[in-house]
């Protein structure tokens, strides 16, 4: 069977859509969106709990070809940025290239076809001559197996899997974690309930989102001059790659950081002893810095308590603590994340050889090239890859960037003849993944703590080490002598 798209895409998230938009901008339409819901928007369509929001500005957290003068907050909610995503797909027409309800469990390239085979859980297989993985890696929720889980008679579950119809109303709730989603979901459900503890093992470094509403005349002036939310959002870009030089080496502006959140605790929290076991004790940056306007002074009230106290297990009833306490509770949270370093995916990735991507990445952890392409995995790229992640502005910025890449890797296929297939030089891959492992170590990440950045063996396969303005100089141009070019043989024609 021929190939019946140029493209498919797996993943119809932030990540997917990027390349659904460039492909469609560059009049390409042969093209496939492969997604495993029955609608679109990855993060923000699975992440429905109290308080759920982004933590970096609308303006800039959105396609930079699709402006939305209409955000009603600077750093909008769940719901706002789930809607926005389904308008784009919308306005750009891309419903028809969606096949929902469809998850991948195999892909196989034919080199001899010089496409990929995709089959999906019922059996159907679809030929593209393009692969492109953007599943995410926020999308597989991390819950710690405490001794006595199964035996709790309460209600449990993990911040992604909320339970919508639970009411948490006069209920005595944990929540376990301090993370991006947890200072979200405590602010936010602190009011309702009786009593609410917070488990934490690590305190995060927590900064002032300066969140506000965006009015009606903020909008009248972005819809009437889309000039000026663009200079809004560059304001906060070039902002945001400012404050990211504390990360890569800039000592000065990583202890201005470090002031500033201190301070922060300092003003929000009354509470002498709260305060001191809310301060951490690594360097900022080390962890993801989380943005909160108001998670601290939840602690100032009187129904609200932190516990540092080690969790020993689960009784049938609570937590009991190392200090031998049991907290007696109706329902547990868990806000501990997800697994992002050690990618996994129910997918078998199969390339030139029989040998499965993720088997291999288990073993030497995740790596590509610009984050994009794998040797021995030809015709195959994905968006936002290994080592592709920030700590400090827009990944929406990151992906636009590989798609920079992307493209061109397309043309020049295109351009080679039909059944053709570029790989990834593997002396190219490893020069480029030794010199992020390198640049790794003048970084805040590889400060000493341990986070979520890193798998397993202590490898981050995470962060990209370095400015969003460095990553989109190195994606501009493709180089296809970093690349092995198979060409088919064309058969022979006879002179007859």
């Amino acid at each position: 069977m021929d190939q019946e798209y140029q493209v498919g895409i797996v993943g119809a998230g932030f990540a997917g859509l990027v390349a659904a938009l460039r492909l469609r901008k560059a009049g390409r339409d042969s093209f496939v969106i492969f997604e495993r819901a029955s609608e679109v928007g990855g993060t923000w369509r699975d992440n429905r709990y109290p308080g759920c929001a982004c933590d970096i500005p609308s303006p800039l957290y959105s396609f930079s070809t699709e402006p939305n003068p209409e955000w009603s907050q600077l750093y909008s909610g769940q719901p706002e940025i789930f809607e926005y995503l389904k308008g784009v797909v919308s306005k750009n027409s891309l419903k028809g290239h969606i096949r929902y309800n469809t998850e991948i469990v195999d892909a196989r390239f034919a080199k001899e076809e010089g496409y990929w085979v995709v089959k999906d859980q019922k059996g159907l297989a679809t030929n593209v001559r393009v692969l492109l993985l953007a599943v995410g890696p926020l999308n597989r929720p991390h819950i710690p197996r405490f001794a006595g889980l199964d035996d709790y008679k309460g209600t449990w579950f993990h911040s992604s899997e909320w339970k919508t119809h639970y009411d948490l109303t006069g209920k005595r709730v944990a929540v376990i974690g301090t993370g991006a989603s947890a200072i979200q979901i405590v602010p936010a459900i602190a009011p309702s309930v009786g009593q609410l503890t917070v488990f934490q093992r690590t305190p995060a470094w927590i900064t002032s989102r300066f969140d506000r509403p965006m009015g009606p005349k903020s909008k009248a002036l972005f819809r009437r001059f889309p000039l000026m939310q663009r200079m809004q959002r560059e304001f906060f870009y070039w902002l945001n790659e400012l404050f990211g030089l504390g990360f890569v080496g800039n000592k000065s502006i990583n202890r201005l950081m470090t002031w500033a959140a201190l301070r922060k605790l300092s003003k929000e929290v009354k509470d002498p002893d709260t305060r001191r076991r809310l301060t951490p004790s690594y360097t900022i940056g080390c962890k993801r810095i989380l943005k909160s306007d108001d998670y601290y002074q939840t602690f100032n009230l009187p129904h609200v308590s932190l516990v540092t106290e080690e969790i020993t297990c689960f009784t049938d009833g609570g937590i009991l603590t190392r200090d031998g306490q049991e907290h007696v509770l109706d329902a547990v949270i868990f806000g501990t994340g997800f697994v992002a370093a050690d990618i996994e995916m129910e997918t078998r990735i199969t390339g030139l050889t029989d040998q499965n991507l993720i088997d291999l990445w288990r073993r030497t952890g995740a790596e590509a090239y610009l984050g994009t392409t794998v040797a021995g995995y030809p015709n195959l790229a994905f968006v936002l890859g290994p080592n592709t992640g920030l700590g400090h502005n827009s990944v929406v910025h990151m992906m636009e960037s590989q798609m920079n890449y992307i493209m061109q890797y397309i043309e020049y296929l295109e351009a080679s003849g039909p059944g053709s297939y570029l790989d990834i030089r593997p002396q190219a891959q490893q020069a480029y993944n030794q010199e992020i492992q390198e640049r790794l170590k003048g970084t805040v990440w590889s400060s000493g703590c341990k986070s979520w950045y890193l798998n397993t063996k202590g490898k981050n396969t995470t962060l990209y080490p370095g400015l969003t303005v460095r990553f989109r100089k190195e994606t501009r141009r493709f180089n296809p002598e970093v690349y092995e070019l198979v060409k088919q043989e064309e058969p022979a024609v006879s002179d007859r």
